[in-house]
């Protein structure tokens, strides 16, 4: 099903970018305004420049953020600090990263990728998407006709066919480093004709899942088109990272909820209005050793929702609540529109028992991120909302893989920033010049 070619890759001048942890970076979605600034300071030739470049309150209709990136491209291009490979390739990666202390590697190889529309079901989201992100994101695509971060996509290998092909490769990788964070990043370059068409096939009646990149994906879909309509050819591909979904290495982390916004909000009548469809329960987060109590409360919740729908509030005052649902029938007697996969998720419970019902916050809202944040990092949220930035911070128990697949695979989206995958793929590992001829 899914169409998948090998792409001449773009990628760093290793004789002029001797260290490549100065010039790579995460995702542009992952990275907060400070970050922002210290990747530009790293070195003048940082992806950041192209993905994610500062904005200036001088910036009109020629000059800006997008005219700068194709700017820098095109000077990165002809100054040979990007060269592009001769010859299509498929490309392997691997990741080692350490999580509670264990180091795991996580396998995939980037390609590109033909973009279908959803309804064909050859490549599935899995989480609603917002309008503000994807207009910039196709204001970047259309001034520089290239894909500088991979889109995240999970195809099905339980035989591991491709990790047999894989572990055939044996030479030392011509890219391997450690970045900041202490993950290395090793990266082999495929040429091989005959391991590219097994490849190929292996993949050919494989649905891909986005994992993460559903804003990129979708701007490429309406870029391809834009582009078929001026009769250009070889713009209905994009990058991809594709990483087996039975991966031992491949890891989802929650993103948990910050709210803000809420107007006349009293938390002690939040709190009783929760208790009619809720157990809450009130744990102390002792000023001195917050973060070990907090970690705590996380195991807590992770073992109270292997059984049932948990999350975690916090609204200061030195503590935080276990929230478990009642009735675990809630959202059945619901006149909602969704599958019992759907109903069955922990986002889903949150968004629609708490959110909608409690707090009012719908789906103009949400589009609109008014009155709704997202973070990763617990210690942050619960700080979020100690500072009087936001009011409430809710915790989450990691979605999983195969619910995932579940809902996308049965044509619904999850609510927004259902999943974390990580770590996350290294922008400007490997770049994508269209068109891919």
């Amino acid at each position: 099903m899914a169409e998948i070619v090998p792409f001449k890759g773009v990628r760093y001048n290793q004789s002029m970018i001797k260290d490549l942890s100065l010039v790579i970076t995460p995702p542009y979605d992952v990275i907060k305004e400070a970050a922002q600034k210290i990747y530009y300071e790293k070195n003048p030739y940082n992806v950041i420049r192209l993905e994610y470049g500062l904005t200036f309150a001088e910036d009109d209709e020629k000059t800006n953020v997008y005219s700068r990136a194709k700017s820098e491209f095109d000077s990165w291009l002809e100054q040979e600090v990007l060269i592009q490979d001769e010859q299509p390739s498929f490309y392997l990666y691997e990741t080692d990263f350490t999580v509670l202390d264990k180091r795991i590697t996580r396998r995939g190889f980037f390609a590109c990728v033909k973009v279908e529309d959803f309804e064909k079901k050859v490549v599935l989201p899995h989480e609603q998407t917002m309008s503000k992100p994807k207009e910039d994101r196709l204001n970047l695509l259309r001034a520089c006709e290239a894909n500088f971060s991979p889109i995240f996509g999970l195809y099905p290998d339980k035989e591991y066919e491709l990790e047999k092909i894989f572990d055939s490769l044996k030479d030392d990788p011509p890219v391997n480093f450690q970045d900041d964070e202490e993950n290395q990043h090793r990266l082999w370059v495929v040429q091989d004709r005959s391991i590219i068409e097994a490849i190929i096939n292996i993949l050919k009646d494989k649905q891909i899942f986005i994992a993460d990149g559903h804003h990129r994906y979708e701007t490429a879909l309406a870029f391809s088109k834009e582009m078929e309509q001026d009769g250009k050819k070889g713009y209905d591909y994009v990058l991809m990272g594709l990483v087996n979904l039975y991966n031992p290495g491949l890891l989802v982390f929650p993103t948990h909820r910050l709210v803000k916004n809420i107007n006349d909000f009293n938390f002690e009548e939040f709190l009783h209005s929760l208790s009619h469809d809720f157990h809450i329960s009130r744990i102390p987060l002792p000023p001195k050793n917050k973060k070990e109590a907090l970690d705590r409360f996380l195991s807590t919740l992770h073992e109270f929702g292997k059984n049932n729908h948990a999350f975690g509030l916090y609204g200061g005052k030195g503590a935080v609540y276990l929230l478990t649902l009642k009735n675990r029938e809630a959202m059945e007697k619901l006149p909602l529109q969704y599958s019992q996969d759907w109903k069955s998720l922990d986002v889903s419970v949150l968004q629609v028992l708490i959110f909608e019902n409690h707090l009012h916050i719908l789906n103009d809202q949400r589009e609109r991120e008014t009155h709704l944040a997202y973070e990763r990092d617990e210690l942050t949220a619960l700080e979020m909302v100690d500072s009087g930035s936001h009011q409430l911070a809710f915790f989450l128990n990691p979605t999983k893989v195969d619910e995932l697949t579940e809902v996308a695979g049965g044509g619904e989206r999850m609510p927004q920033k259902s999943t974390f995958f990580y770590p996350k793929l290294g922008t400007g590992l490997v770049m994508n010049k269209l068109p891919v001829k």
